[in-house]
């Protein structure tokens, strides 16, 4: 039986936005429901939500499941920094390159990308959704 974990992303209405530019950092399939398409199958949508993502997967064969959303109408959005998506392994050159399309183009580095006491690089940013990133890049003799 296959198992995973995967993070679920909400945003203040800008979640097709934050979902395209995912997919243009980490390559993919995409694939976005609105409020007005799954909500029109389940009954009418909200009011001024028929554009809005009910439901986005971004799916990276053998990487990355993204699942995000606007937050619905009578639902708090609080954004917060109790969670972070952690991208880790050996593939330098992917991790690097994620690194550089979530941390750029409006991002903020917390932490710059460099080797760290413990011999992985490591750096910390925050998107310009508000997502905080984290990458690990496994040093010499480390585990991926």
């Amino acid at each position: 039986m296959t198992k995973r974990l995967n993070p679920y992303l909400s945003f203040d209405g800008n979640a097709r936005q934050a979902m395209q530019f995912y997919q243009r950092v980490f390559g993919g399939e995409l694939t976005l429901g609105t409020f007005g398409e799954i909500g029109g199958e389940l009954g009418d949508a909200p009011p001024g939500t028929e554009d809005k993502i009910m439901h986005a997967m971004l799916e990276v064969p053998g990487v990355l499941t993204l699942m995000g959303a606007d937050t619905p109408p009578g639902v708090e959005y609080r954004p917060g920094n109790t969670m972070a998506v952690c991208l880790s392994g050996d593939d330098a050159t992917a991790l690097r390159g994620w690194w550089e399309g979530v941390s750029g183009d409006g991002g903020t580095v917390a932490v710059p990308l460099e080797t760290q006491m413990w011999g992985d690089e490591f750096g910390m940013c925050v998107d310009r959704f508000g997502v905080m990133w984290m990458v690990n890049i496994a040093g010499p003799g480390n585990p991926a």
